[in-house]
């Protein structure tokens, strides 16, 4: 199979060569055809699969073929950093730069916005708060909208937008095309989207709750207290490379923190979570994509939306929340067919959210107790005795440790 044969036009068949696209992934082969018949979509894949090119391409193509004024397209994302992928992702499909797009969401220069909109615009790609605010103001017409997508829709949930998805969807034309798609799939998201979407076609191409299957994944048990000098140890000490890192902490605070030990030890190190601005959050991206950050530390914000080429590792320093975020952590390496691993540190009262994960994943993550961490034998253990000297050793260089205070 190739694109070919999915029923686009030579101009997005250019597209996809540009990029090195060669082979439409199971996504795309079962999603372009039925978005470019006009049916609505619910569509459900791993992460890292290609889900953005399945909507974009077809979006894409079909807008170019008839040109018609006002905003036809609108693309709602949970968080800055999907969105913004999504927008690079356009750029690099749409030959057709008449029909633009542009991205509004919150921590950017909202006048800025609202002039990018008044020079025309084909789609718009949004976080759900900004695009209300700009709704309020008069400055975007949403009665023209001939397609809807609703992207990680499961985690915009999660994030308490579902009013704002609610007051969104009343002020579209009922006449449109919706397109759902997401990484894992409840009942909730499966409601709201039957309730606004007319006899959608399910396109599911992966176990519900799965990993991605390109990663080798690992849980390394030890003391609570110890889950630094662990992270020391694998950047560190760690015989296979790591080289280049996305390590997980459940708060801001953490993320921090963790930066913050991490620079001191000379590691190129940076950080992304909510207390940042946008300008910074996207600088430290750029630095991690460029190569100038080794390794780069985030909240959940992060677990999605997230598209950066060869991260070798994730490290879950904290267990998420929630066991679906983990698969979406875990999404982040081992993409475009690359192998990929991922770690996460288990403490003694991690122990049954890590259960909850392999419930959802229906894998069992291989346990490793590393020698002289304080972990808690499982019934099925490997030992890492390799790292028992550097524990002994950095125990009380990591426990003195505290960031100063920002003046």
């Amino acid at each position: 199979m190739n694109f070919s044969q999915l029923g686009l036009a030579p101009a997005q068949l250019r597209a996809c060569e540009s990029l090195g696209y060669t082979e439409p992934t199971p996504i795309q082969t079962k999603a372009i055809p039925l978005i470019l018949s006009g049916l609505d979509l619910i569509g459900c894949a791993e992460t890292g699969t290609g889900k953005t090119a399945a909507f974009l391409l077809p979006i894409i193509q079909k807008i170019s073929e008839q040109s018609r004024p006002g905003v036809r397209v609108l693309v709602l994302a949970p968080t800055r950093e999907l969105a913004l992928q999504i927008q690079k992702n356009y750029g690099e499909l749409n030959r057709a730069k008449s029909n633009r797009s542009v991205i509004v969401m919150g921590g950017a220069n909202i006048r800025a916005q609202i002039a990018d909109l008044r020079r025309g615009v084909a789609m718009v790609v949004a976080t759900p708060g900004r695009l209300l605010d700009l709704t309020e103001r008069g400055a975007i017409d949403l009665s023209m909208i001939e397609v809807l997508v609703l992207d990680e829709a499961d985690r915009m949930l999660d994030m308490g937008f579902l009013p704002a998805i609610r007051r969104v969807l009343s002020l579209l034309p009922a006449k449109r095309q919706t397109l759902l798609f997401s990484a894992t799939m409840s009942d909730q998201i499966e409601q709201l989207a039957r309730s606004t979407m007319k006899e959608p076609k399910v396109i599911d191409v992966s176990p519900r709750g799965s990993a991605a299957t390109m990663v080798e994944q690992k849980a390394y048990q030890v003391a609570l207290e110890s889950k630094t000098t662990l992270l020391l140890a694998l950047l560190e000490n760690e015989p296979e490379p790591f080289e280049r890192v996305l390590v997980f902490t459940r708060t801001r605070r953490g993320a921090e923190r963790i930066s913050h030990i991490l620079k001191a030890r000379n590691h190129s190190v940076n950080r992304i979570h909510a207390d940042r601005s946008q300008p910074q959050r996207e600088a430290a991206l750029r630095e991690f994509r460029d190569g100038r950050a080794r390794v780069l530390v985030a909240t959940d914000i992060a677990a999605r939306g997230l598209d950066v080429d060869a991260v070798s590792h994730v490290i879950n320093y904290d267990v998420p929340n929630a066991p679906e975020d983990y698969v979406h952590r875990v999404g982040r390496t081992g993409r475009a067919g690359n192998q990929g691993k991922a770690i996460t540190i288990v403490a003694p009262v991690d122990e049954l959210s890590m259960r909850a994960i392999e419930r959802l994943t229906g894998q069992a993550v291989k346990r490793v107790v590393p020698e002289g961490f304080g972990g808690l034998q499982p019934l099925a253990t490997v030992t890492a005795k390799s790292f028992a000297p550097f524990a002994r050793s950095q125990r009380s260089t990591v426990r003195s440790f505290r960031p100063r205070r920002a003046r």
